[in-house]
């Protein structure tokens, strides 16, 4: 029935349950599985320039959101590997970008058959603007999404 499902994957407990949801549906429609993380490239937009205190304030606090992203993305792939074991065709991948411009770029790719995802994905370290990730899905998505709590 769908040809690949993708699942955005934080390695945090709001993942799980999408996670959970997509390998017990990949096992059953014999489809593919991909876990998505995405590495938020907006931080540097999202908090300016205009509140650099101290010399190297500003990159100190970027290089620091960028260590506990990568962090994010091991547990992500370590919480994939776990659900997905046993699963032929399923893989993990890390984007960049914005995640929820990355989630509908994905939703949209014609190899997409459903994205599975939770509302509150990527708000560990997340920017507040991920709060509009639901409704932002629902309106551009051209895939089918399963959009849990």
């Amino acid at each position: 029935m769908f040809g690949n499902i993708v699942v955005a994957v934080d390695g945090s407990e709001a993942s799980q349950e999408a996670v959970d949801h997509a390998v017990n549906m990949a096992r059953h429609s014999k489809a593919a599985l991909t876990g998505i993380f995405i590495l938020d490239s907006q931080w540097p937009d999202f908090i300016g320039n205009d509140w650099q205190s101290s010399q190297g304030a500003r990159q100190g606090f970027l290089d620091h959101i960028r260590q506990e992203q990568e962090q994010q993305a091991d547990a992500a792939r370590a919480q994939f590997e776990s659900a997905s074991s046993g699963l032929e065709r399923a893989h993990f991948c890390v984007h960049a970008g914005d995640p929820t411009d990355v989630l509908v770029e994905q939703a949209n790719l014609p190899e997409t058959g459903l994205l599975i995802t939770s509302r509150r994905v990527f708000q560990v370290s997340g920017r507040p603007s991920l709060k509009a990730l639901g409704t932002t899905l629902a309106r551009k998505a051209l895939h089918p999404i399963l959009l849990l709590p």
